[in-house]
Order: structure tokens, then sequence, then C-alpha cells
């Protein structure tokens, strides 16, 4: 275990779009240029720990790694591969953080059938401890899917109500962060089941000074991802850190440039004490 001297590090959340549809190759070729460019963008957010979205194939983290070491930006991973689907949830962080015990959170996919499972891991970085759920919701607009989203919450809301309720963690700090594709102010159902026993509290909606993170096709966007805390025991987070990283505007590039040739998201970064 390296020892973590800094004083405060940052976790971020990022959707790299590795969705295909069915009948394509799946997910991010290694030696794609988006790949090339996805590993850039990593390397000049500088996270210690971020939350990594649509991984896929599930060796595409590995490339990552391997290409950011180019730039000088050292990673250890964590994943563990979805039981439906070929798009998975991981973790990337840097040596001195530990990341332990990965385990899907059961019945998480909710009525989504062959849905994505949320991801739980342990992170402990000096006297920083916490829980990290990476979240990767139904996405659409529709009633429909807002249903589906609602039992998805549920299960995950549940979980968490859980984990504050026994002992041995009941004092460890949630940390929630992913794809929730939910919008605040309109899938409020959603919030609601997914926040628990009134646990979380939805920084994404309050912090977040930029109100986007999805891109559209014609370079609108609106706010899909998500960024939550507990509500109790996590007084590491620095209130009003949570910011949307311009990715596109740190490689040089239009909305609509970075969505064709990075990702359709940008990802958040937040600040969190760990003395």
């Amino acid at each position: 275990m390296v020892a973590f001297n800094h004083s405060i590090i940052r976790a971020a959340v990022w959707n790299l779009a590795g969705f295909s549809l069915p009948g394509r190759p799946v997910g991010i070729s290694g030696r794609s240029q988006k790949a090339a460019n996805q590993a850039e963008g990593l390397a000049l957010l500088d996270a210690e720990f971020v939350t990594l979205v649509e991984v896929s194939p599930i060796s595409y983290i590995d490339t990552l790694v391997k290409k950011l070491a180019e730039y000088g930006v050292e990673y250890n991973q964590t994943i563990l591969p979805q039981q439906s689907g070929n798009i998975h949830i991981g973790f990337l962080h840097k040596p001195g953080i530990e990341v332990t015990n990965p385990r899907f959170i059961p019945g998480s996919e909710g009525d989504y059938t062959n849905g994505r499972q949320a991801i739980a891991v342990d992170v402990q970085a000096g006297k920083f401890k916490a829980i990290v759920i990476g979240v990767h919701l139904k996405s659409g607009r529709g009633r429909d899917e807002q249903k589906v989203r609602d039992s998805q919450c549920r299960v995950i809301g549940d979980y968490v109500t859980q984990i504050q309720q026994t002992p041995g963690t009941k004092r460890r700090a949630i940390f929630m962060m992913g794809d929730f594709n939910m919008i605040p102010g309109q899938d409020v159902s959603n919030f609601h089941h997914l926040g628990g026993d009134d646990v979380m509290d939805f920084v994404s909606s309050w912090d977040l000074q930029d109100r986007f993170s999805h891109i559209l096709e014609k370079g609108r966007a609106n706010l899909l991802d998500g960024f939550a805390i507990s509500r109790n025991y996590s007084t590491d987070y620095i209130k009003g850190s949570l910011r949307l990283f311009p990715m596109h505007w740190t490689m040089d590039m239009g909305r609509e440039k970075f969505r064709k040739n990075v990702s359709d998201h940008l990802p958040f970064v937040a600040s969190f004490r760990i003395y």
C-alpha cells in the first residue's frame, strides 16, 4: 500500500459512451482515435479517483490504464463484469487510494430485463473512508422508462438505508455517482426513491453551476449524470466543489466535435478532505 500524503483528493465520474447497437462492434476499440482522445482527456482531468460508466469491452479499462501511463499518469483499476449486457461500470484510482470489496447491489437492475446493476466499493485514503456506489440507470424520457428507473432506485435506495442502519457501517460516508439518466425537477419519483430513507443529498442538483452534462446531437445539452453524498457522516465533501469539467475546452474542441470524437458526456469532479 503506497502512502497517500495529500490533504485533498478529487473524485470524478464520466460516461465513456461505450454503448453499441446490436450488430455493431462492441464498445470502443483500443486502437481507435476515440480511445486515444479519452486517455488524453482523463490525463487532463487527473483526478485521484474516477468512476467510469459504459466501459466496453470490459478490457477497455486496461487499455485506458496503459494509455494514461504514457502521459505519466498512473492508475490502478477495479471493475466487475455485469451479469447481463456488455457495458460495465469501473473505477480508476491512483496508487495510495485503496479500493476493496467490489460487489453488485443485488436486484438493482430492477424491472429492466438484462439491465445493469449498481456496483459498490470500499474506498480509503488516509483517514478518508467511504462506500462509493457507481450507477447507470435506465435511459429514456418516457413514463415507462421512469417507472423502470423507479424500480431500480428503490433497490439502491434501500441498500443505502440498510448501510446506515447496520452496526459497523452506519457511520460510513456514502457517495453515489454515475449516469442517473434523471433530470432534476422532472424525474421526481426517481430521486425520491434513490435517496433512500432521506439519506442522500443530490449535490449535482444543487452545487453544480453548469446545468448540463449530456451533449445532444444538435449541441444542446441536459443534466443526466449525478453525484450524491449521504447526509450523515459525509463531512469530507468540500461544499460547492462539484464542477462540470470542461474537457471539450481543455482539448480545444467544440461540443459537437467532442461528442463525435470523445464522448457525448462531460465529466464531473468534486473535492474531498482526507485529513
